[in-house]
């Protein structure tokens, strides 16, 4: 009786094994379509990164004009270049300063780690706040384009 079973349960087994698994056939279709999907999504997905970058910047731009003009309530003047942002964080020993206009006390630096340029007066305006974009030169199109305060 035990040469029976030995019999009927072996060839069974043997069928499991032979289907049990993936071939590399297979296997290599399903890397080649990942890979066919990740070249159609994976440009897109980093576009959309660099122009979240840019908003980022534009947004911090915006957060610094608020400042200064907070900081030209409280003064009546805009900081000169040389002090630049930070006149925005640090103590100031005038007279009406309310400060630090600025959450943490701390100048951000641009989302690709640039520090902003500062210019007061500005060529647009009492002051320009400048991101030199990806760069972080002068000039540039596309990601490394310069986001100029006042500008959209």
């Amino acid at each position: 009786m035990k040469i029976l079973q030995t019999s009927v349960t072996r060839p069974a087994r043997r069928r499991r094994n032979g289907e049990a698994g993936f071939t590399l056939v297979e296997i290599l279709v399903v890397i080649t379509i990942i890979g066919l999907i990740m070249a159609l999504v994976g440009p897109r997905v980093l576009n959309y990164l660099s122009e979240s970058k840019a908003k980022a910047a534009k947004i911090q731009i915006e957060s610094f004009s608020s400042a200064l003009d907070l900081y030209y309530l409280d003064l009546g003047r805009y900081p000169n270049s040389n002090e630049g942002l930070t006149a925005l964080a640090r103590s100031n020993n005038a007279a009406g300063w309310n400060g630090p206009y600025l959450r943490g006390g701390v100048v951000p630096n641009d989302p690709w780690g640039h520090g902003y340029i500062y210019r007061s007066p500005g060529e647009r305006g009492p002051y320009d706040i400048i991101s030199l974009g990806s760069d972080g030169q002068e000039g540039g199109s596309g990601t490394a384009a310069d986001i100029i305060s006042g500008t959209r």
